[in-house]
């Protein structure tokens, strides 16, 4: 299973405006292909049922739903927190909560990271400090595997910045849980991505461009990418760069 990149969002019922399903609804209708099912304070069966209905949701545009914590709540993908299990679990894909270096450093088996709190963020005031763009430009460089950035990430600006630094995408809370136009806030987010994403082709008779750094590459997500004759959300894929013509 490929690993999450573009806007990625995370769930939080008690502050999703209109309802968590319209939220979603509204999130993938603006081209979210990555959802995160937190609501760890829900008994199993009802976090399981929900899972269940924003798994319809994302599995109509062909995209995934990952859960918090090591259940998979009838999936196979799911995101771990920084304290544990370690070994990671066996499953087709497995994220996990990274803050710093030395926990990047214990990451094994697992798929992709996140990494926070890149700026301050309202859903966990006092959380930190904020990494900044450079401080997560240095957390990136010493991952093994793809990051998310994650924390206070809100807008365009921001999502071209961790772009920038690395990330091969943005996890997103407060931004789309309370919008008051969630199908608007990501279409606006995830166009900012594929516009980070996107290389720029070099005119002719142009300096061509430096080779970049050796490590991880953002790249536009693929996933759900074919399907969008049925959806009509998919985001633009990146021009593929042609030889200069002599």
């Amino acid at each position: 299973m490929t690993p999450p990149s573009g806007v990625v969002l995370l769930t939080d019922r008690l502050v999703a405006r209109g309802g968590l399903d319209r939220v979603v609804a509204g999130a993938v209708a603006g081209g979210v292909r990555w959802v995160v099912l937190r609501e760890k304070d829900l008994p199993r069966a009802e976090r399981a049922a929900l899972a269940v209905d924003l798994r319809a949701i994302v599995a109509d545009v062909g995209g995934t739903l990952v859960v918090a914590g090591p259940d998979p709540l009838g999936g196979d993908a799911v995101h771990l927190p920084a304290a544990g299990p370690y070994p990671p679990p066996t499953h087709s894909l497995v994220g996990r909560s990274c803050h710093n270096e030395a926990e990047l450093n214990r990451l094994t088996t697992e798929h992709y990271a996140t990494v926070s709190p890149v700026w301050p963020t309202k859903t966990k005031p006092g959380y930190g400090p904020p990494l900044g763009p450079d401080g997560l430009r240095k957390l990136i460089r010493t991952s093994n595997v793809p990051v998310l950035a994650l924390g206070g990430v809100e807008t365009p600006e921001q999502v071209t910045a961790c772009v920038k630094a690395g990330a091969t995408g943005v996890a997103v809370l407060g931004a789309l849980m309370r919008a008051k136009d969630p199908t608007q806030t990501a279409a606006t987010l995830t166009s900012a991505y594929a516009k980070a994403v996107t290389p720029k082709l070099t005119k002719p008779g142009a300096e061509s461009p430096r080779s970049p750094r050796r490590g991880l590459r953002p790249t536009v997500p693929t996933q759900g990418s074919s399907l969008t004759a049925r959806s009509g959300h998919g985001r633009p894929q990146p021009p593929t760069a042609t030889k200069e013509e002599k």
